[in-house]
């Protein structure tokens, strides 16, 4: 692909080579709303030019709307217009919100589809500029986009995009403390998306699926910005209830999933089949007409690589899914640093994230931590120099994860480094290993282990779907010995007490789960904290494995 230093540089290059081609499609029910390369870029044009005749440059605009083409537009146009965009996740709540709208100090906020929208009205500023995306009444809205496409419609914006400006601030939906704000450049995107580009050798002309929030990077990286560099159209999911409607309308040749998208399309899987044993029972007798049907089923029967991150895949689970002739690739980035370790066919461990690209320099610290060096890294936290220091130091930059490295190079991540927590015996405890340990019990499909302070650590888990049916005490043998099992091979100071158990799945609206998927352990610790601690107290006095429910 052709080389430039600046997302908009690609957006030109496309609706001149190709303007009539469709680069976007909003889908609805059996139809779709398209958008050409040439249309896409008037319309960026023509609001860019509007919002520079309204707003000083680098200012910063919220932007909250489910996935769809208004949201590249707007934040293209923000970007185009020499401000800064700074996406909420439709999951938001109003404190997180109300802190990153005063932090900022924004001054406006493009709106479209968003169920949070109530919550997030009542904490701006009351001159707070509301525009309206299309297909949206926002009564308290004070523009609309198509009232900023007539006003900039005989304009164009003046400002010349560079490789350096921040075009975007990513807060990070931590699992712990107030997110910081990641300040993202073109270099940031353009560098990470050529690195990944070059070394996986991606198809000629991919086809994308968007439906993870576009307010984190990782999809608005991959998806939106890798669609731009590579002229590539791109599917948005008109909603999570119609997913599988829409992956096999799409049928996209890259897809991207959390372990935990991974989970719950095997669940639907199992549920097609008629269970796991019905399901175990047809792919004995025919795996060949198995892989066919589930890929067809899930609309990834051209799908070329099928990527999942954000949090450890369960061993278990990668096998499951090489079983049926989908082989999913680990990687790890972070809003920080993206493209730095990744896995590809011939380049694949069970457990290993892979190995670093080309051009990632890596070292992992006495503490553990893997800290790496590359071009297209973040230059640092938004107006928080201090955090900015800690993170990069003498040109590394500490990713706050523990890893190791095999003697062949494979790297395997084994904890957060503030994830570590002491017992009341004073010694650490990493919780991942152990956690993954665990997830091979086929009754259960989250977990999470708490301990600090405890006599014993303790793994709070959620029972599978597929096993809601199974009497609990056939649950309760099935737990008891796969933690005996894992207490015989875990140092005493971090053998686990038993296990509390509920129905109740872990979600974004509950409150355990951060946009991206990921398990807020200090949520955990508060809901399921002193349980936990009674639990640890009475089996290291009863020296028994306990297992209870909540």
């Amino acid at each position: 692909m052709m080389e430039h230093d600046t997302l908009l540089a690609y957006l030109d290059q496309w609706a001149s080579e190709k303007p009539d081609t469709v680069w976007l499609k909003d889908l609805r029910g059996n139809g779709s709303d398209d958008y050409s390369w040439a249309e896409s870029r008037r319309q960026i044009r023509c609001v860019a030019a509007a919002l520079e005749a309204r707003f000083d440059k680098d200012t910063k605009i919220l932007l909250l709307s489910r996935n769809r083409a208004h949201w590249f537009f707007a934040d293209l146009a923000i970007m185009a217009s020499g401000n800064v965009s700074v996406g909420l996740f439709t999951t938001l709540n109003a404190d997180v919100a109300h802190y990153i709208a005063q932090f900022t100090q924004a001054s406006a906020i493009f709106v479209g589809e968003a169920d949070n929208w109530e919550s997030v009205k009542a904490v701006l500023s009351d001159d707070t500029c509301v525009i309206s995306l299309p297909g949206v009444e926002i009564p308290e809205a004070s523009l609309t986009w198509d009232q900023l496409l007539s006003e900039g419609a005989a304009c164009t914006p003046s400002h010349v995009p560079r490789h350096d400006d921040t075009i975007a601030l990513i807060f990070t939906s931590g699992t712990t403390g107030r997110p910081k704000g990641v300040i993202q450049t073109n270099d940031s995107n353009v560098i990470p998306i050529r690195r990944g580009s070059e070394f996986l050798e991606i198809e000629a002309e991919p086809i994308y699926f968007s439906y993870l929030p576009l307010s984190h990077l990782a999809e608005r990286q991959v998806i939106e910005f890798t669609s731009l560099c590579r002229g590539a159209p791109v599917s948005f999911n008109e909603g999570l209830e119609f997913l599988g409607r829409d992956m096999q309308r799409t049928r996209p040749t890259f897809f991207f999933g959390a372990p935990r998208v991974w989970e719950q399309f095997q669940q639907a899987v199992l549920a097609q089949f008629g269970g796991a044993d019905a399901f175990d029972r047809a792919l004995l007798a025919d795996p060949e007409a198995v892989s066919v049907a589930v890929k067809a089923g899930l609309g990834l029967d051209r799908c070329e690589f099928h990527l999942t991150g954000s949090a450890p895949l369960p061993m278990p689970l990668m096998a499951w899914w090489d079983s049926v002739g989908i082989a999913l690739m680990e990687g790890f980035g972070q809003t920080e640093a993206m493209s730095l370790i990744i896995s590809r066919e011939g380049q694949r461990r069970l457990g290993a994230l892979g190995k670093p690209l080309p051009g990632v320099d890596i070292k992992i610290t006495e503490a553990g931590e893997l800290a790496i060096r590359a071009d297209g890294c973040t230059p640092g936290y938004y107006k928080q120099p201090d955090k900015t220091a800690e993170l990069i130091q003498d040109g590394w930059l500490h990713t706050g994860d523990r890893f190791r490295q095999d003697q062949d190079g494979f790297l395997y991540i084994t904890g957060r480094i503030k994830d570590y927590f002491k017992t009341i015996h004073g010694k650490f405890v990493a919780p991942t290993p152990i956690e993954a340990l665990f997830a091979e019990n086929s009754c259960v499909e989250q977990q999470c282990l708490v301990g600090m302070g405890m006599a014993k650590t303790v793994m709070i888990a959620v029972v599978s779907e597929s096993m809601r049916a199974t009497p609990r005490e056939a649950i309760e043998v099935s737990v008891t010995s796969t933690i005996r099992s894992m207490n015989a091979s875990l140092e005493k100071h971090a053998r686990v007490a038993g296990a509390i158990l509920t129905y109740t799945p872990w979600t974004i609206e509950s409150g355990v789960l951060t946009p991206t998927l990921k398990i807020k352990r200090d949520e955990i610790a508060d809901r399921f904290g002193d349980a936990a601690a009674a639990m640890a107290t009475e089996s290291a006095e009863k020296k028994q494995i306990l297992v209870r429910w909540r």
